[in-house]
């Protein structure tokens, strides 16, 4: 039978909870369990795909097309299992859910409340995350205090109670502020959250303390008091240089022996040699390369979260530390452009909306004229073929229809705007925003004679994708003749996947989202790649 680790938050918000819970879960997986995450988010919202990432950060998605929370990235990275549907599951959802059964009469009549009917759902989704796992790990987005959780923590109360004290465990992850002037860390306010906990009928069996140090056992003694947690139950979660080196901190403490007895789990041999080797070759890294992130979101890097990890894993691979610079593409003219001549590398995020498009231009035909490499990701990719229409082959006027619906040239454009000889490809709703994109893992023919192909030693690979736009195929004529290469095509052949210039040290863009499935340990083809071209370039 599954077991369940819930983790949630008190104090402030952002305290890695997230983290925690994939730094957990990572040690039981080494361990020979099979572990599953679930990320709970009171947001009323169905899921992330129409909020800002300014205000949410990334959205992540995963092979079943899923638009989920960021945390699920790191489940993804951390534990080298696949994220789907059931791993994300917010407020809107469980509404939504229980408003649809109510309309179809599924209640019988009776009056539909929070508790039970919201509860149950949220329990029922729960199970279903689990998927029949040994030990399932669900974090609970918000703080507590807050009132859009309190369903959520409602629910996760009955479901210890039905399931008993060594089926479920409770994981408080809380902040410890140190006072510089007096030197001291102050333990009240984690008194308070757990006062907070408590007072809707949840004791947590586990204190995960968030500070600059480590706690001493005086400490550890004083919050054992006041919060009703057993001493040795009380860990430190420091603010460490790299978040993998989370799990060996947490193994050092033997959070996850702690774990085993409570849960009443046989004791597994863990094999943490796949995370101190990746921590040895980290501290090799010496020689920095400087990346200029071309983006409209750069006020939030969190905005960009798989893509800051997915270089980060990929300077690693090639025993380099990048130093990303967050440019903002609205600042970027022709007049400053030259300031990008200090960068090893240059890359185009995706995003949507013309905001800085100009800008993105501007930065792809520098890069192409002087030799910098270039790596575009799906917006960044669909610049590129704007860029080089405009300034190449002397369109008039290239654009998207996103930007300019207007366009004479729209060499890119949604995909039921334009017909192949098969007619339209696919059926875009242009009056609803939520879920209609091309979602999560799609097929792609990789051309043999390519850079890409160089990368993936592979033909056939299949990548996550999250856009409404494509490559007008009618116009591909047009690029014939050129050193302009579509290396990558849908299996159909119909949809433009990956762009290439040749006589490049390293130019090139990719439809889909590659950063989602880049791991610490192996990173990612393309990543690996762009960052050894960058590394070789003298800036």
């Amino acid at each position: 039978m599954t077991r369940y680790v819930f983790i949630t938050g008190g104090v402030v918000s952002s305290l890695g909870k997230g983290i925690a819970a994939a730094s957990l879960a990572s040690l039981f997986k080494l361990r020979g369990f099979k572990v599953s995450l679930q990320k709970l988010d009171p947001y009323i919202n169905i899921d992330p795909g129409t909020m800002s990432p300014i205000q949410h950060g990334e959205v992540f998605v995963t092979d079943d097309g899923a638009e989920t929370d960021l945390d699920l990235g790191h489940y993804e990275r951390f534990v080298g299992i696949r994220m789907s549907q059931d791993s994300n599951v917010t407020a809107g959802r469980v509404y939504s859910n229980v408003i649809e059964k109510e309309r179809k009469g599924e209640y019988l009549g009776s009056t539909v409340q929070v508790i039970p009917h919201v509860t149950d759902e949220i329990k029922k989704l729960i199970i279903k995350g689990s998927k029949k796992s040994d030990i399932a790990f669900v974090e609970v987005g918000g703080t507590v205090g807050d009132i859009e959780s309190l369903p959520f923590l409602e629910s996760i109360r009955q479901f210890s109670l039905e399931l008993g004290d060594t089926k479920t465990i409770f994981v408080h992850l809380t902040l410890l502020p140190f006072i510089d002037v007096t030197k001291e860390i102050k333990t009240k306010p984690t008194q308070h959250s757990v006062k907070e906990l408590r007072s809707i009928g949840i004791q947590p069996d586990i204190l995960l303390c968030r500070g600059k140090n480590p706690i001493n056992q005086q400490l550890k003694n004083k919050l054992a008091m006041f919060t009703n947690v057993s001493s040795d139950a009380v860990f430190s979660s420091i603010d460490a240089k790299s978040i993998y080196d989370i799990p060996i901190l947490f193994k050092e403490q033997k959070i996850d022996d702690y774990l085993l007895k409570k849960l009443n789990l046989k004791n597994k041999k863990l094999n943490l040699k796949p995370w101190k080797d990746y921590k040895t070759k980290v501290s090799k890294c010496r020689k920095k390369i400087k990346i200029a992130m071309i983006g409209k979101y750069v006020d939030l890097t969190d905005s960009y979260k798989s893509l800051n990890e997915a270089l980060y894993h990929a300077g690693v691979i090639n025993n380099r530390v990048v130093d990303i610079t967050y440019l903002d593409s609205e600042k970027i003219s022709k007049s400053n452009i030259k300031s990008l001549s200090s960068m090893n590398g240059i890359l185009v995020p995706g995003g949507f909306g013309n905001r800085g498009i100009e800008g993105k231009i501007i930065a792809a035909e520098y890069a192409r004229k002087n030799k910098i490499p270039y790596f575009g990701i799906c917006l960044g990719m669909q610049i590129s073929v704007i860029e080089f229409a405009r300034n190449v082959l002397k369109l008039s006027g290239a654009n998207s229809t996103e930007f300019n619906p207007d366009t004479k040239s729209p060499v890119v454009a949604l995909v039921d705007e334009w017909l192949d000889s098969h007619g339209k490809n696919i059926v875009t709703d242009k009056k609803s925003m939520g879920g209609t994109m091309r979602l999560g893992a799609q097929e792609c023919l990789v051309d043999k004679n390519s850079l890409a192909y160089k990368m993936y030693k592979k033909s056939f690979i299949s990548e996550r994708h999250r856009h409404r736009y494509e490559v007008n195929a009618n116009l591909l004529n047009c690029f014939l003749e050129t050193d302009f290469i579509f290396s990558g095509k849908s299996k159909k052949g119909n949809l433009m996947e990956i762009i290439e210039i040749k006589n490049h040290p390293w130019y090139l863009g990719c439809q889909f989202h590659p950063e989602f499935t880049s791991s610490p340990i192996n990173g990612h083809p393309l990543f690996n790649g762009f960052v050894n071209a960058a590394s070789k370039r003298k800036s």
